[in-house]
């Protein structure tokens, strides 16, 4: 077969269409003028509004709820955030939160994957029902769990004859923080996973890679950052969650109450500088696992697109 001689002219032609244009002043000064405009017109008014509305949903109440506190002296402060009982419902929260954040990674990451890289009948009914519990008000959710976990309910019937309490007892707070706060991890992950480049996969497992180790080795540090994200969310939902765990926690004092159970008692009781005080150490802690979070995933941002 003979092959066929390529035109010098056609090939001179591409070689001035691939090559680098030296751009003109028109095209300088449409760049300078693209980059000089905004998505949102007028800097001063967006930022202006942005702040006034974080002052009014989030800074206001802080402060008030700071302010509250402050109506007490340092030594009633601390007897009321050092008191037995106040440190065993923190003990018992964080307990409870950690347990359910560890059980929302683990489940979580799983989901996301199956959503992600399969299609199977009902992919979209489920993907859709991981919404589900930020639709429920957490009232409902927990009264739904404390009738399946109970020890005459479907679920909790079936551990009575070995004397294991899932509801009103630790297994049944761990399950309705899971429940609150699972979307968050599964929504975090998700569009990292989906954003990956197959071919860095694909390459991987050319050069000899299992699929353990390319799952362990590049896909995990990808989304890492993603899946730090969700646990501090489900975490911090979980500190603060108080709806779906009343109904279903018993709520005994140094067994099963939590502090967010604990404040409404102090509220009731119109104790409400001891409420503000114990709500400041629940903000205090929320934000503390925020800051810290955000600082280890800037780092591993940072470190994954140098």
């Amino acid at each position: 077969m003979t092959s066929r001689k390529v035109p010098e002219k056609l090939i001179e032609m591409t070689k001035e269409n691939l090559a680098p244009r030296q751009p003109t002043t028109a095209t300088t000064g449409l760049s300078r003028f693209r980059r000089s405009r905004r998505v949102l017109p007028g800097f001063l008014p967006t930022l202006g509004g942005t702040l006034l509305f974080l002052s009014l949903i989030i800074l206001l109440p802080l402060a008030a709820l700071a302010i509250k506190a402050a109506d007490l002296s340092w030594a009633d402060f601390w007897m009321q955030i050092s008191d037995a009982r106040a440190v065993a419902t923190y003990r018992i929260t964080l307990t409870s939160a950690l347990l359910a954040t560890l059980f929302n990674v683990i489940l979580g990451v799983w989901l996301a994957w199956i959503l992600t890289r399969y299609e199977f009948p009902g992919r979209r009914w489920i993907d859709a029902a991981v919404d589900l519990p930020f639709a429920l008000p957490t009232a409902v959710a927990g009264l739904s769990l404390a009738t399946l976990l109970a020890p005459n309910g479907l679920i909790g019937q079936l551990f009575a004859p070995w004397d294991i309490k899932l509801a009103y007892a630790l297994p049944g707070m761990v399950t309705a923080m899971v429940f609150t706060s699972f979307p968050f991890v599964v929504r975090t992950v998700q569009p990292v996973l989906a954003d990956l480049d197959p071919q860095v996969e694909e390459a991987a497992a050319i050069l000899g890679a299992k699929p353990r180790t390319v799952f362990l080795k590049v896909i995990f540090p990808a989304i890492l950052p993603a899946v730090l994200a969700g646990a501090t969310l489900a975490l911090v939902r979980s500190l603060g969650e108080f709806g779906a765990v009343v109904f279903i926690a018993g709520n005994l004092p140094f067994q099963t109450e939590i502090t967010s159970l604990l404040i409404y008692t102090k509220v009731a009781e119109h104790e409400y500088e001891a409420a503000a005080a114990l709500a400041t150490v629940v903000l205090g802690a929320a934000l503390a696992v925020l800051v810290v979070m955000n600082t280890i995933q800037g780092k591993l941002y940072r470190r994954l697109h140098g």
